[in-house]
């Protein structure tokens, strides 16, 4: 007869996480994913040349930026995004985007809109594709050149969700409107004096050299007053009051990732900022010059968007943002 003797065993494990990562999180302890696919993972030895079209640089070079930090790890994403929980948080918006769609079409909703209503839409909604290209540019700068994967890994899918939103525009205006809806907002980016100043705002942000002040520019000051203006004050308030609930519905995604990754951008805004006097002025000034040249720059579309109320809108919205810098911790 066998006798079989079953025990049970406790394998502890020889350590927790990875050595880099144990000197980040204070010592051998469980580390979170996000932690694991995050820190420690920035080059910063064994470059075997420098850029040939920046030799002042190395590869990767914290002093690309005037910002100065002993730690860069510490401009972590409160919401722990790493590919997989980025992917799968995307995945269910996404969805919820299509059963809007698909809730629109089958009601045929887009096809009642006033004529006037869908006109509109499509007059500020269309050129505002260029927009979201840049910012799609601009992170995808912050992802090549700034410091520190907890920044580059955010901003490479914050540069992805830019990409996404114009995508999102474009299949609105191709629900609202032929193909030529598109060239039309191509034309007025391009032609309209009345988009000139957001268009030359958006251009110079393209040349900005410094990751962090063009993380300001870009995340904090431009998608700050935007995304309340036009997605909020326009869309989810004017529009819908005119019968144009069907595009808000659309448009769903564009103030939800806002909210969402505004989270984000204050985090590091503050973190910054909060390391030394010296951070907070230069963090402040940023604020404030690319704060004002977004207003100045959304000027002209707020009319047009918004009419006579236009103004008074961007001035609700710039106290907001005035009040969210100063929340970060910025001189506003």
């Amino acid at each position: 007869m066998t006798t079989i003797d079953l025990q049970s065993r406790e394998i502890k494990p020889i350590r927790n996480t990875f050595d880099h990562v144990a000197r980040l999180i204070g010592g051998d302890k469980p580390a979170s994913r996000y932690q694991e696919a995050t820190l420690g993972a920035q080059p910063t030895a064994n470059f075997h040349y420098r850029p040939t079209w920046e030799p002042q640089y190395e590869l990767f070079d914290a002093s690309r930026s005037a910002i100065k930090l002993a730690d860069w790890y510490v401009l972590r994403d409160p919401r722990q995004y790493y590919y997989a929980t980025w992917t799968m948080a995307r995945a269910r918006q996404q969805e919820a985007v299509e059963a809007n769609y698909q809730f629109v079409d089958s009601r045929r909703l887009l096809a009642k809109l006033p004529d006037d209503v869908r006109a509109a839409a499509c007059r500020v909604l269309m050129p505002l594709r260029h927009v979201a290209w840049a910012g799609n540019m601009n992170n995808c700068f912050i992802a090549a050149y700034g410091y520190g994967t907890a920044l580059t890994a955010a901003a490479t899918f914050h540069s992805l969700d830019h990409l996404g939103i114009a995508q999102y525009l474009t299949r609105l205006g191709l629900a609202l409107d032929e193909p030529g809806v598109l060239e039309a907002g191509k034309n007025d980016w391009t032609g309209d004096p009345r988009w000139q100043v957001l268009r030359r705002h958006a251009e110079d942000t393209l040349v900005v050299k410094d990751p962090m002040e063009l993380f300001v520019a870009q995340n904090l000051a431009m998608d700050g007053l935007l995304y309340p203006l036009i997605y909020g004050a326009y869309v989810d308030d004017h529009l819908a009051a005119r019968g144009g609930t069907p595009i808000a519905m659309l448009t769903s995604f564009m103030p939800e990732w806002f909210d969402e990754s505004s989270r984000w951008v204050d985090a590091v805004v503050k973190a910054a900022a909060s390391a030394s006097a010296e951070n907070k002025a230069l963090m402040s000034g940023w604020a404030r010059t690319w704060g004002r040249r977004a207003v100045a720059a959304l000027a002209p579309v707020a009319e047009i968007a918004l009419g006579a109320e236009g103004q008074e809108a961007l001035a609700r919205v710039q106290e907001t943002y005035d009040a969210r810098c100063r929340k970060a911790g910025l001189d506003a």
